[in-house]
């Protein structure tokens, strides 16, 4: 079943090398997202940045640990230089989910 509102839309995930991070990147791929990966096994993300793209998708990949906010940064950057933006950040990491906490954003 084809998820026609996550076509073209640029999604960051954290984590995913492996598991879930990696199932959801690939899945999201397929549908025709534009994913962005970060996980600190930089080996295993161009490992999976090459397979979906291979498979026709489009993925960038980058060597993250979700524990230093300077990567975070860098990640997001890396997505917006490389896709124009971010639409959906998927924080699959769950040393992120207790170091960042949510901070509100200015409307744009």
């Amino acid at each position: 079943m084809k998820m026609s509102n996550i076509t073209n839309k640029v999604v960051v995930i954290t984590g995913a090398s492996s598991g879930i991070g990696e199932s959801t990147a690939k899945l999201l791929a397929e549908q025709g997202a534009k994913v962005v990966l970060g996980a600190r096994r930089s080996n295993r993300i161009d490992a999976v940045v090459q397979e979906i793209s291979a498979s026709g998708g489009k993925a960038i990949g980058f060597a993250t640990d979700v524990t230093k906010r300077a990567e975070v940064e860098a990640l997001i950057q890396g997505a917006v230089d490389g896709f124009g933006r971010v639409d959906v950040l998927l924080n699959n990491h769950p040393r992120g989910r207790r170091r960042f906490r949510p901070r509100r954003c200015a409307p744009q």
